[in-house]
């Protein structure tokens, strides 16, 4: 199924993503809801040594891999990172060779680069949010990050 045939379906798969970190590097975690009418999954993970914008963007790439097939999908993250990433940057990035405006090297470039190829897999809208607002899946997912952190800590 190409992207156009995908397109005239209206179901759609919201994807619910944050990321957190305990000392920016340092012990991080994701978590993430996939939400497909009343089906829902949640997944989380974790690196030892990482940056809050790795863990927002692990959120969504990790939620999108658990997808099996090409998908309608709303990401909605409070990671104004990942959205304007995706929406308004990255263009100019793959234009200027992944150098920066201010001519530096685009940091995470192996994560957007994944985003990319996903986002060509998919029909991906993507919403930004109010972080800590009490939308009940940003908490959630927050929720997920911070326990995802614990389990880092503890190895």
């Amino acid at each position: 199924m190409d992207k156009k045939e995908l397109v005239k379906k209206n179901n759609i798969v919201e994807i619910f993503g944050d990321g957190a970190c305990k000392g920016n590097p340092g012990p991080g975690g994701y978590g993430a809801i996939l939400k497909y009418g009343e089906n829902i999954k949640e997944i989380s993970g974790y690196e030892i040594e990482t940056t809050n914008n790795r863990m927002e963007m692990m959120a969504v790439i990790e939620a999108l891999r658990q997808l099996k097939r090409p998908c309608n999908v709303m990401v909605v993250t409070d990671s104004q990172y990942v959205v304007k990433g995706m929406t308004k940057w990255i263009q100019g990035w793959i234009r200027k060779n992944w150098m920066t405006s201010e001519k530096k090297p685009v940091l995470n470039r192996g994560l957007w680069e994944e985003l990319i190829r996903l986002n060509k897999t998919h029909n991906i809208q993507w919403k930004w949010i109010k972080g800590h607002n009490g939308h009940p899946y940003n908490e959630r997912c927050d929720q997920l990050a911070k326990d995802a952190i614990s389990k880092a800590v503890e190895n």
